[in-house]
């Protein structure tokens, strides 16, 4: 039976699966990155690519094509890549490792924002969907945007950097290193607003105070926080809904989707916000197609960009 194999590269670890056509996984394997960096990481990546090829032989199932999808950009021509968070990854000669690892199969690369949307369109929320949003609300924020079923890319692949969204009109030097947005509404800037607050709250007893002085503060203390109705996490959400709501806003106002879907480490645990991020969104977009835009997370979850590499996968494997 025919396979693609995709892998789904991270700042932390790489992960990857086999897929038929019909989007039924095969052996799903993650493997963490462990410090590597630069070169090592590619090793790592060839490794895993001879690997599956062998158990490929051993069950008899052969393997049409590779795709891989990155945390950063990729440049189409030379299938360079560029990954701020590998150190050493530069325009990282990536197609041609894979291309020379996978005994000449051929082979895509692309960005993770791209991916998650593509993944999301195969398998997930985005079914039968031409045009859809995948908001990546993590460490980071990014997007992966389909319009009338092509992924837009922007004349410097970086398309979709929503980090970089300003929602203010009061520029701070804090917002130089990650954007507005980010720095208010990732799950890093959650974290962050959240031990600002208890720092600058010095009467304040509540659960966030015994974390912030017992270990790191994290996003997922926060929102356990909020649904004791922790009066910090309270402030600090209500404010991120507000910033999400207005994301999503300015997205139906630009590109008039059918879905936005929210996906990364936040959502999950934001999921239940998303009533309440839709009202917010209500108040400032573009009225006439904002009634029509459904607002919902991911059906695949963290696998949403695997998926949307196997995706591409297939995708080449036609063009061959």
């Amino acid at each position: 039976m025919s396979h693609v194999l995709a892998l789904d590269l991270g700042g932390t670890k790489l992960s990857s699966a086999l897929f038929n056509a019909e989007g039924e996984m095969l052996l799903p394997r993650r493997t963490e990155l462990n410090g590597r960096v630069g070169e090592q990481v590619g090793e790592l990546i060839a490794t895993e690519v001879a690997e599956r090829m062998a158990a490929c032989v051993s069950l008899g199932l052969s393997l049409d094509s590779i795709g891989i999808a990155v945390p950063g950009s990729c440049n189409p021509t030379d299938g360079t890549v560029w990954a701020p968070n590998i150190p050493g990854w530069d325009k990282y000669p990536l197609r041609d490792l894979l291309r020379k690892a996978g005994n000449g199969l051929p082979v895509v690369v692309d960005d993770d924002r791209a991916c998650s949307i593509l993944g999301e369109r195969w398998q997930g929320n985005a079914k039968d969907v031409a045009n859809a949003i995948f908001l990546t609300v993590g460490t980071g924020i990014g997007a992966g945007i389909l319009m009338n079923d092509v992924v837009l890319r922007g004349a410097h692949g970086t398309a979709g950097s929503l980090g970089w969204m300003g929602l203010g009109v009061d520029h701070q030097e804090v917002y130089a290193a990650v954007g507005d947005l980010e720095y208010h509404a990732s799950g890093t800037g959650i974290a962050n607003a959240a031990r600002r607050q208890v720092e600058a709250s010095p009467d304040y007893q509540g659960m966030l105070r015994g974390i912030q002085l017992s270990g790191q503060l994290t996003a997922s203390d926060v929102f356990a926080a909020y649904h004791t109705g922790d009066a910090i996490a309270v402030q600090v959400l209500d404010l991120c809904v507000k910033y999400w709501g207005v994301m999503v806003a300015n997205l139906v106002s630009l590109f008039d989707p059918e879905v936005i879907l929210f996906g990364g480490g936040v959502f999950g645990p934001a999921n239940s916000l998303l009533p309440m991020i839709r009202e917010e969104a209500r108040k400032w977009a573009q009225p006439l197609s904002f009634p029509f835009v459904k607002i919902d997370g991911s059906a695949l979850g963290p696998q949403a960009v695997l998926y949307g590499a196997g995706s591409a996968a297939l995708h080449e494997k036609t063009k061959s």
